[in-house]
């Protein structure tokens, strides 16, 4: 499988989950938490951001967690010389979703319609 396919094939899985993500992400920039949410999709343990969907195995392969780009370079995934450059590429947030992407592809910074 390509990597388009694969793109579209975790875009597909993840869509029933997008109302929720657009809210939490609206939450987090309505309360000055961050005008960078993040999404981490993920299937396997995570000791970051705050868990909103949790897989079940079966029908949900992906668990989802918020966290914010303040959290990515405190951790030290994104580097303090890189956050100019993130928030250049980084989509409108009232349009995209920002997903970090761990996943047999790697990890990888997505954006997807909100709609």
């Amino acid at each position: 499988m390509e990597e388009g396919e694969k793109f579209l094939m975790l875009e597909y899985q993840i869509r029933p989950y997008k109302k929720i993500l657009a809210q939490a992400a609206e939450v987090v920039m309505d309360e000055n938490v961050s005008k960078y949410p993040i999404f981490i999709i993920h299937q396997q343990e995570l000791e970051m951001g705050i868990p909103l969907i949790e897989s079940d195995g079966k029908n949900h392969k992906w668990s989802v967690n918020i966290s914010t780009l303040e959290e990515f370079v405190t951790k030290g995934i994104i580097f303090e010389d890189k956050i100019d450059e993130f928030r250049k590429d980084y989509k409108n947030p009232e349009l995209y979703l920002c997903l970090f992407s761990l996943s047999e592809l790697g990890a990888q910074f997505l954006y997807i319609p909100k709609n």
